[in-house]
């Protein structure tokens, strides 16, 4: 019995997956050859402002948004576009309002969160989760690393070949060929010609850091 309870799944998520063939499929922007939502997906709305490249794997409970809420019109653009050849980890949420741009090749582990909006507490006397959000577009370079866990917030830039170790909270942007890790997330390690992969010279740092 359990075997064929195994082989009824097996059978459910290969008809449930999301590809280019699929009816569901074709409420996108653009999915490109080979692209496989695996089932059960996540939450899924705003599929005509989504784009994804060749080749790009979106894992079980992946949930893809843009907006708040199906229904509104976020005008004639693309705002979340993922490149070709991705693989997006399990359970991981990516929430577009903008702008989100990944590029090809990027991979990342489970449970990665990304979004282009965040909340505001500018006035003490409104609940934050009443007063209005801003939004910041967000760019993941191309041969991209993103560990489990890893928060990608607004206003990031980050370039090509970064690694993101697990469960960093990463804000602002962050040159190609670098690691970055923690909460807040900083460089670690950058890779130049030169000197190969080495850690940041905190001395230049330093130094470089006002007087009080």
């Amino acid at each position: 019995m359990g075997v064929l309870i195994h082989r009824a799944y097996r059978v459910i998520r290969h008809a449930g997956a999301i590809t280019p063939a699929a009816p569901a499929g074709h409420r996108f922007r653009r999915l490109g050859d080979g692209v496989s939502i695996a089932f059960p997906p996540g939450a899924i709305f705003g599929e005509r402002w989504i784009e994804i490249g060749d080749h790009t794997l979106i894992g079980e409970r992946v949930s893809l948004s843009c907006g708040m809420m199906p229904g509104p019109d976020l005008g004639p653009d693309t705002i979340l576009r993922i490149g070709g050849n991705c693989s997006i980890g399990r359970g991981s949420h990516i929430v577009a309002h903008q702008s989100i741009d990944i590029g090809d090749d990027v991979f990342t582990g489970p449970y990665v969160y990304i979004t282009d909006q965040n909340h505001v507490y500018d006035d003490p006397d409104i609940p934050i989760g009443r007063q209005w959000p801003r939004n910041s577009p967000v760019s993941i370079g191309s041969g991209s690393w993103l560990g489990a866990g890893a928060i990608i917030l607004p206003g990031t830039t980050l370039g090509r070949q970064c690694v993101v170790a697990g469960g960093a909270v990463v804000r602002g942007e962050f040159p190609d060929h670098s690691v970055v890790a923690g909460v807040p997330a900083k460089v670690v390690r950058r890779y130049t010609p030169e000197s190969g992969w080495k850690a940041p010279d905190l001395s230049l740092v330093l130094e470089s850091e006002p007087e009080v």
